[in-house]
């Protein structure tokens, strides 16, 4: 693909990445429908599997990777169907994560909020640098972070996402070891 091909479709799915966040939080009945469908812990375990696709596609240095990449992680919140039933740790951490998303926004929520885009920007930098050392620091410690985050603000039922979250920086580090050793053979 060329560069300007890449540049073009990296822009449309970066633009629509954008259009499904200001859907889903003004659009009421969307939010609602996809947090029903957010309860699947399926969603949680696969989310975290983005980052290495992301990864790959910045080493590739491919802008409509990175941003389909994106587009999918965030997306794929509504992927599986609305479980019959969920844990209570569940649906209180759920409850917490929808206040919080749909509450008054102030200074301090924005600036915990900057924190997604500053670590896909340099998990993105990280790798497109080839720098492994940073980008297996961006890696855990946004994973810490998360845990930190949804332990101090929601108590007990943060950790309801250990497991995902272990799980899945689990997956990324054994994928930036793939990666580090294939290329190191180049």
């Amino acid at each position: 693909m060329s560069n300007k091909m890449d540049f073009m479709l990296g822009m449309i799915f970066a633009i629509a990445t954008v259009i499904f966040i200001v859907l889903f939080m003004t659009n009421d009945a969307f939010f609602n429908w996809a947090f029903e469908r957010h309860h699947n812990v399926l969603s949680w375990y696969i989310r975290p599997l983005f980052i290495i696709p992301i990864v790959t596609f910045a080493l590739k240095k491919s802008l409509t990777g990175i941003f389909v990449s994106i587009f999918a992680l965030l997306t794929s919140m509504f992927w599986f169907p609305a479980p019959a039933t969920s844990s209570p740790q569940v649906l209180s951490f759920l409850a917490f994560e929808m206040d919080y998303l749909k509450g008054v926004w102030n200074g301090p929520k924005i600036f915990m909020s900057l924190a997604v885009p500053v670590f896909f920007i340099m998990l993105i930098l990280a790798a497109w640098k080839r720098n492994w050392k940073w980008l297996l620091g961006v890696v855990i410690g946004v994973a810490l972070l998360k845990v930190l985050w949804s332990i101090v603000f929601s108590g007990d039922a943060g950790l309801s996402i250990l497991k995902p979250a272990i799980a899945g920086v689990i997956i990324c580090i054994v994928g930036i070891y793939y990666f580090l050793k294939k290329d190191k053979r180049s």
